[in-house]
């Protein structure tokens, strides 16, 4: 059965960029644009992972990593930060926050897919 990834960035043309990678890798793909959508589709869509960026409007990444490891339905799932931001500072927060991995933007799709392979 093919894995389930939410892919959650705001920037629309990153996640198709990223969903036509996954999808070509058997993944099946869902995208949310910000923190509150993330959160319920999380929560609706029971993935196998999320790929979540740090800077998005209304809720930003640090905030949703938080309410997606404290909340019952989503603590379980792995987070993978992927984002642009590289300083070690954003590393140890994500860490301290439960994320299971970080990855600097722009990944080379075989570091994004072997990352992933090790939580799915």
């Amino acid at each position: 059965m093919p894995k389930k990834i939410l892919v959650v960035d705001d920037e629309a043309e990153f996640v198709d960029a990223i969903r036509m990678r996954l999808e070509a890798n058997d993944y099946i793909v869902i995208a949310a644009y910000n923190g509150r959508e993330c959160m319920d589709k999380a929560r609706r869509e029971k993935p196998n992972l999320i790929l979540l960026d740090l800077v998005m409007p209304e809720s930003n990444g640090f905030e949703t990593l938080s309410k997606l490891k404290t909340d019952r339905h989503t603590a379980n799932i792995p987070v993978i930060i992927l984002t642009a931001k590289s300083d070690s500072e954003y590393i140890l927060d994500a860490g301290k926050l439960g994320a299971a991995d970080y990855i600097v933007k722009p990944p080379s799709m075989q570091t994004l897919l072997e990352v992933i392979a090790k939580y799915v």
